[in-house]
């Protein structure tokens, strides 16, 4: 049974966080940086680690690890900056996400995702699009738009402003 809103074959980047694989589609992926020198905004959610400068404009990174409620990105050989297009409000937002890795660009069929777990109405899983297999393993597909409110997404873009 595939999710209703995937009907076709999309490419999506895996990545790592702790032990687990998500993944985006590459649609909104722009680039991928090493890590660099992320300056810290006061005044910030916690799971803003701050900014960076990309090629002249101002981008705001995000710890998904601390946004999901797990521990801080620890910064190692591998961890990097996937950056991403978030659309709020009809606009394109610019978002660095720190990965603990990046694991390849695979292709999935529909059939090959799983609709995301109902866990009860407690908790928001709305930011999943779907659970995807590849082999053994399970990689959850976020919805990159709707993993942050649009009271933070806003409150970011006024970080990132300022």
């Amino acid at each position: 049974m595939s999710v209703a809103g995937i009907t076709e074959t999309v490419q999506y980047l895996t990545f790592k966080l702790a032990d687990e694989i998500f993944a985006f589609d590459v649609a909104k992926v722009r680039e991928i940086l090493e890590l660099t020198s992320i300056t810290k905004v006061p005044q910030t959610p916690e799971f803003m680690r701050g900014v960076i400068n990309l090629r002249g404009s101002v981008v705001p990174v995000i710890d998904l690890r601390l946004n999901f409620g797990m521990q801080c990105t620890e910064k190692t050989v591998n961890t990097c900056i996937i950056v991403v297009e978030v659309s709020m409000d009809g606009e394109v937002i610019v978002l660095g996400v720190l990965a603990d890795s990046v694991q390849e660009v695979v292709e999935m069929e529909p059939n090959n995702i799983e609709p995301p777990p109902q866990l009860g109405t407690k908790l928001n899983t709305k930011f999943i699009k779907g659970m995807g297999k590849i082999e053994n393993d399970f990689v959850m597909i976020l919805d990159i738009d709707k993993v942050f409110s649009t009271d933070e997404l806003a409150e970011l873009q006024g970080s990132a402003v300022q």
